[in-house]
């Protein structure tokens, strides 16, 4: 079961390129007759059989699921392991498999297509009774989500397989990855995801039928194979039926038809495109120019875009955005660029992250949280009752903590990792405790989205902005309010939270955690204190959260470093990496409501990541002078 390479179907013959029979002729006459003299010969054409196999180390799931180098996918019954795995934990855990339906699409990158191919064999192989794919293999991330919760009523779906390595690199030589998502929506927990690693730490066997018919993923439609019925369906259907629940419609589309507003969105290649056009165009009526890189591609565009195939929605990848908006890879305005756009947004390679940007304006991502949840009940309809809680992950700036505090409503800081912002938004319906719902809760790392799906929402969050923009702009004979208009006028009513990530990627497994181990300890407290001679006033600690939901405990979820004069400045290991380990340093120093506020953040945190990083010793331990990327 090594790499295969994906092959589109053609419709001018009934069988595909790679053999596979359109929807609704999996089984046609002379493939079912063959079957019927193969079972008087004592055969079965799709037996189920048990393969034999043996652990590969590392299949251990991250924040995100697992993982790795397309490569490491394609070797012999590595994705094969990580899946019966799944099913074996899912089993152990009560989850009825026999008899359920499961969701399974990816971003369209690289080997997704094979991949899909695969878990319908093992999946077929463990009982299951129906398949959910969306059309060409895709559904982007909130989707699925929104599959599960939604399609046919809503929970029938127990699961969902995820073929994404989200906003990493994707190719034949980048990377893949899966995760799997429970009958919530949302990323397994915890308890599910150590017990996945365990079975691939002693799996032996795989249980599948290596004769399942090949599905056609380019026809839409439904088959049955024998016990198993296929059915292959739109990809933006559910979610945007869901969208169009949660938002004015008619008022965003007002928006977009004023003569002075111009907007562009970014889909990078991702699997965002078809959402992307049914949503603006068809939709919002927006012109066709408004969008950018709107067809997926399995590389999502490969080393020789301006992005180098890096679908990853920030200052440094989104470059073509960035430069039609007039902003510079490192934040500043661009002065050659005239009269850009007066909105623009992009999406990750499975559309669950979004960058929000103004005419020469970059909102960060803890700011746009912010912002989203003050003009929430004013601007969706989904929160015209108010919002009832929030969250953001730990590393995320304080800015939210203001709004909440003038709102009255719950705040929770959270580790990384939207599995626990899930358990908050079911606080009710599934443990019976306080109801947090409607729920709105973001994280630095350009993810957004509120509790009408269980994953972060990329499409939600630009439509959040686009609400936004609608509320404060009823009068289209009047001059335009922007994204920065927006924005300041946030800052002169709660202050500033200058802010600001260093990223060191690919760093040395073992200096990563060494370098850790020394803060967390105390020992690189105590070396610098005397260094300094105690001239910095500030204390440290390794953030643990107690999940006020279930009780469950989550340590080491970063060290803190806590100053008198409310900066913060916080470091954690990335588990998105699929090589070596990546340190995020984030940065954040407050300047209250009648300070200034149109400081250069990078410069504005200069000093603070230069006493970060001597009390850290980062370099002296890994050897990097520089950050690989700072957004």
């Amino acid at each position: 079961m090594g790499a295969r390479k994906d092959a589109p179907a053609s419709d001018a013959d009934p069988r595909s390129k790679s053999g596979a029979l359109p929807v609704g002729q999996l089984l046609n006459p002379v493939r079912l007759l063959g079957g019927l003299v193969g079972l008087l010969r004592g055969g079965d054409p799709l037996e189920v059989q048990t393969i034999k196999t043996t652990p590969y180390d590392g299949q251990k799931p991250g924040t995100s699921g697992l993982r790795k180098k397309t490569k490491v996918f394609t070797q012999e019954n590595y994705l094969a392991n990580f899946v019966q795995s799944t099913f074996s934990a899912l089993q152990e855990t009560g989850v009825k498999v026999e008899g359920g339906t499961l969701v399974v699409s990816g971003d369209g990158r690289y080997y997704n297509s094979t991949a899909i191919q695969i878990i319908a064999k093992i999946a077929f192989a463990h009982g299951v009774a129906r398949i959910w794919i969306g059309d060409k293999g895709l559904l982007s991330t909130p989707a699925v989500s929104a599959v599960i919760r939604n399609r046919e009523g809503g929970f029938k779906a127990f699961g969902a397989f995820i073929l994404t390595a989200s906003h990493n690199p994707g190719g034949k030589d980048e990377d893949f990855g899966i995760k799997y998502n429970s009958d919530n929506g949302g990323p397994a927990p915890e308890k599910l995801t150590n017990a996945i690693y365990k079975y691939t730490t002693t799996i032996s066997e795989i249980k599948m039928c290596p004769k399942f018919p090949t599905i056609n993923i380019h026809r839409k439609g439904t088959a049955t194979v024998k016990s198993v019925s296929v059915d292959v369906f739109d990809c933006t259907e559910d979610h945007i039926n869901l969208l169009k629940q949660c938002f004015d419609i008619p008022k965003i589309k007002a928006l977009i038809q004023r003569k002075d507003f111009k907007m562009k969105y970014d889909a990078m290649h991702g699997v965002q495109g078809p959402y992307a056009k049914k949503v603006f165009v068809e939709l919002l009526g927006a012109h066709p120019s408004s969008l950018m890189n709107c067809d997926p591609k399995e590389d999502f565009g490969g080393p020789s875009t301006p992005s180098h195939g890096h679908a990853d929605p920030n200052l440094k990848n989104a470059v073509e955005l960035c430069k039609v908006m007039g902003i510079l890879p490192d934040g500043h305005v661009d002065p050659a660029v005239v009269d850009p756009p007066s909105f623009g947004a992009a999406a990750d390679g499975d559309a669950d992250r979004n960058m929000i940007l103004g005419s020469k304006f970059f909102c960060t991502p803890s700011d746009s949280l912010a912002i989203i949840v003050y003009y929430a009940q004013r601007a969706i309809p989904y929160f015209k009752d108010g919002v009832k809680g929030a969250s953001r992950s730990m590393p995320t700036s304080q800015a939210l903590d203001h709004v909440a505090k003038k709102l009255g409503i719950p705040l929770f800081e959270v580790p990384t990792g939207w599995k626990f912002f899930g358990n908050l938004m079911d606080s009710k319906a599934v443990y019976g405790k306080t109801d947090y719902t409607p729920f709105i809760c973001g994280e630095e790392s350009f993810g957004t989205g509120s509790d009408h799906v269980r994953e972060k929402d990329g499409m939600w969050a630009v439509l959040a902005w686009l609400a936004i923009l609608a509320y404060r702009n009823p009068d289209p004979a009047a001059p335009l309010v922007g994204v920065e208009q927006v924005a300041t006028e946030f800052w002169a009513e709660f202050g500033r939270n200058y802010y600001v990530r260093y990223d060191y990627e690919g760093v040395d497994k073992g200096k990563a955690e060494e370098m850790m181990e020394r803060m967390r300890t105390g020992a690189a407290k105590k070396e610098f204190d005397q260094s300094t001679k105690g001239q910095h006033q500030y204390t440290t600690d390794d953030f643990t959260y107690t999940d006020p939901v279930d009780g469950s405990v989550s340590p080491k979820q970063g060290i803190r470093i806590l100053f008198a004069d409310g900066s913060r400045v916080v470091f954690r290991l990335s588990g998105t990496g699929v090589v070596g380990a990546t340190i995020r340093m984030y940065l954040e120093t407050y300047v209250g409501p009648t300070g200034a506020h149109d400081e250069y953040a990078p410069e504005k945190v200069k000093a603070l990541a230069e006493t970060a990083l001597q009390l850290s010793l980062l370099e002296k331990i890994t050897g990097r002078k520089e950050p690989t990327v700072i957004t």
